[in-house]
This record gives C-alpha cells, structure tokens and sequence, in this order.
C-alpha cells in the first residue's frame, strides 16, 4: 500500500497487532568491538507465540499503555511493565522521528515470558513501529526506520526484516532464510536472566570460528530438504547455566523425556524440535510458575508488508 493510500484512509484504531516471539537456533559469539558491544552469528526463527497490541489514536500527543491481564487459572501475579518499556519507547522514538503531533492509547496483553531470551520486548517494538505507521499515516525511509529499530534493542530490526533471517554483526546485519515446518517445545522455567549479566559475565566465550549460511544449510539433507536445528550451540549458555540453575534443570527435564534441549538467546527459556509431529511430553511435575508451550515456526512475520 502507498504512503498516499495510509494519508486517505486516516485509522482511529488498530486492534489485534500480533508480536511473535523468536528462537535462536543457535547463537555464536565471534568477537567484541572496541565499543563493548558483542559479534554475533546467529539464525532467529520466528514462532507463533505472540503477544498481542491494540492501539487507539489520540489527538493530545500524548503515549500512554495499559496492561491487559492475561493470567491464566493457577498463575502467579506478574510484575507490572516499567513505564518506559520498549513498546512505548518505540512510539515515542517513532513519534520524535516523523515529527506527529499525534499520540497513541497501547494496550499490551503480554504472553510472552520476559527475561526468557525469546525477545518478547523487542517483537513488542517493531510491532508497535508498524502499527503506527498505519496509525498516525507516517513514514521513515527504510534506513531511518532501521537504525531508529536499531537504537531500542539489538533484536528489534530482526522483528521487521519480515521472516526468518541470518543474523550477523550486533544484530543489524540481517539476510532472509528460508526454514521448513517444524515444531518445538519451549519450556521457561520460573526464574528469568538479564542480558547484561550474561554478555558481561568473564567466563564468556567470544572467539567462536566465524561460520557460514551455506554451513548451516549444508545440514539439509534428502529430499525435503529438511534442516537440521542441532547446528552449532549458543556460547551464553554455559555461563547462563551457572548464573541460573533452573536452565540445567529445565534441559535435564527435556532429556528425560528423549527431547535434545538448548537455551535461546540469552535464557532462561530452552526449546527442543518435536519430531515425528508429536504432542508434547507429559507435564506431570513440572515446577509451579514453569510455562511450557508446543510451537511452530512461522511462514513469516504476520505484519510483512505493513
């Protein structure tokens, strides 16, 4: 759609926006530039576990966010969101940039676990930069768009690269992948790992040997082409394991039940590939305040194209 047909048609509302989380398949530390900020390699799959946004239009300029409840019977009472969350941040960057005298009503039903390495805040921000180009009829050229992304999270331009992507250099070089239908048990344990303490932790491996997309698809074999999502390993979780106990058990819960477990991104969640279409595994005596939930990955982003 062109920018003219968002100015003709002017939203008072959009409801519904959906922010899907992300695995990382594996996760490479291969450097760290002078500026502190880490190398990596990594391949971020898209999964259809979503928070949700819904955005009403205000005319006072102002940004504000309500949470919406979205506990279950039996969970614990959730940690409200700091008032400067990535969502609202966002907006307010986005708002700065185009120079709206527009504002915006965000109401976040929040499912994603945070602190899970899934990048549940992130999603959370590309969707809400979407959707109000929608909303308040604005647009930023892609580079603009990117680098304001960039400057909210590392993991932010992923959620609007449209898909699958190769991930390279601090997060913003980004090349489109093609992956096969799968599915996955994503397991969080109840205790979450802030990203900082992980990626400044001394025990941290950070010379991994650079590898290749065509590497990684080497692991497709046979006729369906089919990947192989044990490729390589995530350098974090070593000293994620030691800061988090509940990580080793989480993976040792995964073992038991004959499922290969990893840590994504920088924990506390771990996922493993379900194959041979199975449910998942018996949840008896899982821990109070875990979450585990069966996943497939996504054809693509479900705001491609916005």
């Amino acid at each position: 759609m062109t920018s003219s047909a968002f100015a003709a048609r002017p939203l008072k509302a959009l409801y519904d926006v959906p922010a899907p989380a992300k695995l990382n398949l594996f996760l490479h530390i291969t450097g760290r530039r002078p500026d502190g900020y880490h190398l990596l390699q990594s391949v971020f799959m898209l999964i259809d576990w979503c928070d949700t946004l819904h955005f009403e239009l205000r005319t006072d300029g102002r940004i504000t966010r309500e949470d919406l409840d979205t506990r279950e019977a039996g969970d614990p009472v959730s940690e409200a969101l700091p008032a400067e969350d990535l969502a609202v941040r966002a907006a307010k960057a986005l708002q700065a940039a185009c120079g709206t005298s527009l504002g915006v009503h965000i109401g976040l039903e929040k499912r994603v676990p945070s602190q899970a390495g899934m990048g549940g805040g992130s999603s959370d921000a590309a969707s809400c930069l979407l959707a109000l180009r929608r909303l308040w009829g604005v647009r930023l050229p892609p580079r603009e768009l990117n680098a304001l992304a960039l400057s909210l999270g590392a993991d932010v331009p992923f959620f609007l690269s449209g898909g699958h992507a190769w991930v390279e250099g601090i997060g913003e070089k980004i090349t489109p992948l093609a992956l096969p239908p799968a599915r996955f048990v994503v397991l969080k344990p109840a205790a979450g790992l802030p990203t900082q303490g992980i990626f400044s932790a001394s025990g941290l491996k950070r010379d991994t040997e650079t590898a290749t997309i065509q590497g990684f698809a080497a692991n497709a074999e046979g006729p369906s082409k089919s990947v192989d999502f044990g490729f390589g390993r995530n350098d974090l979780q070593p000293v994620a394991q030691e800061m988090c106990l509940q990580i080793g058990q989480s993976l040792d819960w995964l073992k038991s039940r004959q499922l290969q477990g990893r840590m994504t991104g920088s924990g506390s969640a771990v996922f493993a590939q379900l194959l041979h279409e199975a449910d998942l595994p018996d949840v008896s005596g899982l821990p109070d305040g875990w979450k585990i939930r069966k996943c497939s990955n996504l054809e693509a982003h479900p705001l491609a194209g916005w």
